[in-house]
């Protein structure tokens, strides 16, 4: 089975505390994943305006956001100004690719872009995200080649500015096995790694699954896939598994090698791909099961 892991890099703290960790781990079991960085302010505590979502609340006592995300971080762009993580966290980044792992856009403004993009326009979109490539190329003095959208918020214009960057591959949304999209009858041809796998935070706390069980409900989902070539896409966050619960993923990684599983990155699947072949889905929004809101889902 192959797995591919997708590192979601939500926050400044996540950038300098999380994603060094991260890095020492997954060189000792010597395997490969996409780092997807967030490029401009930091503004965490903006999200406690979702305070009314149904399911919100529940998620932060089921994962102790306030100490796994820190008071500091959770003031920023509330009572304190959101820090630049583009610029706070540039060398950092910059060691990432170095040590050989791909790199590619998670997002400008985290908060913004989820709260917000599945209602903005064209002219909001691309300006969102061409500030995030103005910072990635500033930072790796490079064009990006992937992207991941923040909280598996997605609209037609940012897959339409996805096509015009020639992207070799983007991961926005939850689905079963790579795809191309089609959202509100238009098609478009960067090929979709959707997240197959549930997070780490949307099963702590559910059905008698804690930080040091979680791992054997992962194992479990993972043995099967709707296709084995591609196997699953796996999203973790450098706030969680590069911090408190980097024992979880040190007992994920260990049993998925003990078992001869391909773990790597996208960019690693999206070249084995055959991208004549891939069927085209449409992009829906639902639920996930122990997740707010509605999300980026591989439709029919």
């Amino acid at each position: 089975m192959r797995i591919s892991l997708k590192i979601d890099v939500d926050t400044l703290r996540g950038t300098l505390e999380g994603v060094p960790p991260l890095v020492d781990l997954l060189h000792r079991h010597g395997v490969g994943a996409t780092f997807l960085f967030s490029l401009g302010p930091d503004h965490t505590g903006r999200a406690l305006r979702r305070v009314f979502r149904p399911g919100f609340l529940a998620k932060v006592r089921r994962t102790s956001v306030a100490s796994n995300y820190g008071l500091r971080t959770l003031m920023y762009g509330v009572l304190l100004p959101g820090p630049d993580i583009g610029r706070r966290g540039a060398a950092v980044m910059r060691a990432v690719r170095e040590a050989g792992f791909e790199v590619g856009i998670h997002t400008w403004d985290h908060v913004r872009w989820q709260d917000f993009v599945t209602r903005r326009d064209a002219a909001w979109t691309e300006r969102e995200m061409q500030r995030a490539r103005a910072a990635f190329e500033r930072v790796f003095a490079t064009a990006p080649h992937c992207f991941g959208a923040a909280g598996w918020q997605i609209n037609r214009h940012a897959l339409a500015v996805q096509d015009r960057w020639g992207l070799q591959h983007a991961s926005d949304t939850r689905g079963r096995h790579p795809f191309l999209p089609r959202m509100e009858g238009v098609d478009f041809d960067t090929p979709q790694l959707p997240t197959t796998l549930p997070t780490l935070d949307e099963l702590v706390g559910r059905d008698g699954i804690t930080a040091e069980n979680a791992h054997e409900a992962v194992l479990d989902l993972s043995q099967r896939a709707d296709d084995p070539d591609a196997g699953h896409v796996f999203t973790l966050h450098a706030e969680l598994e590069g911090m408190a619960y980097r024992g979880f993923l040190d007992r994920l990684l260990t049993t998925w090698k003990a078992r001869g599983c391909r773990i790597g990155s996208l960019g690693e699947l999206a070249r084995e791909l055959d991208r004549a072949a891939l069927p085209r889905h449409e992009i829906v929004f639902g639920e996930i099961e122990g997740r707010a809101g509605s999300l980026a889902l591989q439709g029919a």
